[in-house]
């Protein structure tokens, strides 16, 4: 028989009742009984997402770094958080991970707790509880500032929405990046966006933002030409989430990088 606590009457929140029961298996948790490791742990960069008219786009490099030092070149930063909605991590990787699956966990629960889905708004100020959740470790170092977009079914557009260490959530309109290069990834789209970009075409200008702020940050890893690696983007429609194929993405930045030998702002750039 279940323990009373599993039995008893409660809040739709796996997350809080993660808390009460088993606290020591919240993200961060065993970084709390260590101490400040926000020197060595590895940090992840840059993710951007951009609306188009059939829903959004998100894509996220592929480095990560310790200080100066490449930790690893093909970890993956974007995530689907449930049918209609995805993640993308910046800051401590191995937290954000943690987050990334507590929030795929909570989402499910409250579905079959609730017999429905959350609303984009609801999805989104739940993470917004479990990022304030983690406030006292980014006070050490060890900060998590994921970006989250999905496909509102409600309104039928894509929607984005972005977060400070605190847990302040912010909706971003058209377009949005986090990360250490994300000034160079937003100014980079800020010349390649229109609202009625279709879904290639918005693929290819988060492809050039993410080449652009990789130029510019050390941090940033970009198109990988020589081992194949590729940014991961994910796609989010009415349809639902759908991560799209390498080999698209290697084709998009191969064009992409060539044209950048001709013209500044590449081949397949949008215009007005």
């Amino acid at each position: 028989m279940l323990p009373d606590e599993f039995r008893a009457a409660g809040s739709s929140s796996f997350a809080d009742f993660l808390a009460k029961q088993a606290p020591e298996l919240m993200p961060g948790a065993a970084a709390r009984r260590q101490g400040d490791m926000g020197g060595i742990a590895p940090h992840g960069t840059t993710i951007v997402a951009a609306t188009f008219q059939g829903g959004v786009i998100m894509a996220g490099d592929r480095r990560a770094t310790m200080g100066n030092v490449i930790a690893q070149r093909d970890i993956e930063k974007v995530f689907p958080a449930d049918e209609f909605s995805c993640i993308g991590i910046a800051g401590t990787a191995g937290l954000a991970i943690e987050l990334v699956r507590l929030f795929q966990v909570e989402l499910e629960h409250y579905e079959k707790i609730e017999g429905m889905t959350l609303s984009a708004d609801g999805k989104a100020n739940r993470l917004a509880a479990l990022i304030r959740g983690n406030l006292g470790l980014a006070l050490q170092g060890l900060a998590v500032v994921p970006l989250f977009a999905g496909f509102d079914l409600a309104t039928q557009s894509g929607r984005i929405f972005s977060y400070d260490v605190t847990g302040g959530r912010y909706e971003e309109h058209a377009f949005y990046s986090v990360g250490s290069g994300s000034v160079f990834a937003r100014g980079s789209l800020k010349k390649l966006y229109r609202h009625d970009l279709t879904e290639t075409e918005c693929i290819t200008a988060t492809i050039q933002a993410l080449y652009d702020a990789a130029d510019d940050d050390s941090a940033t890893g970009g198109p990988d030409l020589t081992r194949r690696i590729f940014p991961v983007i994910a796609v989010v429609t009415a349809d639902g989430y759908r991560r799209v194929e390498d080999s698209v993405v290697g084709a998009i930045a191969d064009e992409v990088i060539g044209g950048r030998l001709i013209r500044p702002d590449g081949p397949s750039a949008p215009v007005s």
